[in-house]
């Protein structure tokens, strides 16, 4: 079953997302934007990315890295 969402944008959205959605080769506007939500469940946080970030400058730091000279190193 479908169901239907509007929203209210202005001219400019609008025509930003439609522009967007043709360069990017969606047929519909709809389809553009299920993409995007689907989209956003694979997005990490800025306060998560930085977490990551702190804790390998922490490792790197105490020296708690893998020096590598090729990917294979590191398997």
């Amino acid at each position: 079953m479908r169901n239907v969402l509007s929203i209210s944008l202005q001219n400019r959205q609008l025509d930003k997302i439609k522009t967007s959605a043709k360069k990017r080769g969606f047929g519909t506007v709809s389809s553009y934007i299920k993409f995007l939500v689907d989209e956003d469940n694979d997005l990490i946080s800025a306060k998560d990315l930085r977490k990551i970030a702190d804790k390998a400058q922490q490792d790197y730091n105490t020296g708690r890295v893998i020096k590598a000279k090729s990917i294979s190193d590191l398997l």
